[in-house]
C-alpha cells in the first residue's frame, strides 16, 4: 500500500501444506481460506470497490489461471487486473522501457526467462526448479547450477530469435527478479557469460509484487489504460 509497504505476507507453513506449487494452484480450498484472510486483513469486509492485481507465471496454462479466476472472484472485489509476472517485474524496472526487454525471474519453485517487446511477451521458457530445489546442493555449486539453467533456456530463445529482440534485449542488460538474484555470483556470473551488464531492482526478490502495485496504481488513475480485466463469472 501506498506509504505503508507490504501489509501482509501470510505464508501457511511450509511443504505439502502450501496451497500453490510450482506456480500452480495444488489446494484450492487453502488458498481460498488464504486469500480470504489476506482480503480481511488488507480489504476489509465492504470490497465492493476494491481491485486485485493477479500475477502469474508466463507459462501457466488456461485451467490455472480459470482456477485462480474463480478464487478471486469469490472475494466480492470489483475488479481483478490479470498479467504475468514477467510484465510486472519490466513495470517495476523501468515503466517507460520499450523495445526489447529481457526478463530472468528466479524464484523459490519456478525460473523463467522472458523476452517482452514493447510490453508484450515475444517468448519465453520456464524451468521447473528453483531456490528450494538448488538450496540442497553444495552451496558453492547453486550459483553454478542456477547460471546454467537460466543460460540453457536463453540459447534456445536465441535459436528461435528471427528478428533480433534477444541481441537488442541483451544488448540493455537483463532485468533480474527473484531471490535468485540476491545470491552470490549469481548476478556477476550471468554477467560474466552473457558478456553485458545486468540490472537488479532495489529487492529482486519482491520486483514482482512491486511492480504488480505500480500497475495497480496507474490503472487506477488511468482505468483506459487496464490490463486484461475479469469480473465474477456469469
Amino acid at each position: 500500500m501506498p506509504g505503508r509497504g507490504l501489509v501482509l505476507d501470510p505464508l501457511p507453513g511450509s511443504g505439502d501444506e502450501r496451497p500453490v506449487r510450482r506456480g500452480r494452484i495444488v489446494d484450492p480450498e487453502s488458498c481460498g481460506r488464504l486469500l480470504g484472510r489476506i482480503a480481511d486483513a488488507a480489504l476489509g469486509p465492504d470490497r465492493s470497490d476494491s481491485v486485485i492485481v493477479l500475477s502469474h507465471p508466463v507459462l501457466a496454462g488456461a485451467e490455472h489461471r480459470t482456477a485462480a479466476r474463480a478464487l478471486l472472484a469469490g472475494l466480492g472485489t470489483s475488479r481483478v487486473l490479470v498479467l504475468s509476472s514477467a510484465r510486472a517485474a519490466a513495470a517495476y524496472a523501468g515503466p517507460r522501457e520499450t523495445g526489447p526487454l529481457l526478463v530472468v525471474d528466479m524464484g523459490a519453485e519456478l525460473t523463467e526467462v522472458t523476452l517482452l517487446v514493447n510490453g508484450l511477451v515475444a517468448d519465453a521458457r520456464q524451468a521447473e526448479s528453483g531456490l528450494d530445489d538448488l538450496d540442497r546442493l553444495d552451496p558453492a555449486k547453486l550459483p553454478v547450477a542456477l547460471v546454467r539453467t537460466v543460460l540453457d533456456m536463453i540459447t534456445s530463445m536465441w535459436r528461435h530469435d528471427r528478428h533480433g529482440a534477444i541481441r537488442g534485449a541483451l544488448r540493455k542488460g537483463p532485468v533480474l527478479a527473484g531471490g535468485g538474484a540476491l545470491r552470490a555470483d549469481v548476478p556477476d556470473r550471468i554477467a560474466r557469460c552473457l558478456g553485458t551488464r545486468v540490472r537488479l531492482a532495489d529487492d529482486p526478490s519482491t520486483t514482482v509484487v512491486r511492480g504488480a502495485g505500480q500497475i495497480l496504481s496507474s490503472v487506477l488513475r488511468r482505468p483506459a489504460a487496464s490490463p486484461e480485466t475479469f469480473g465474477p463469472p456469469k
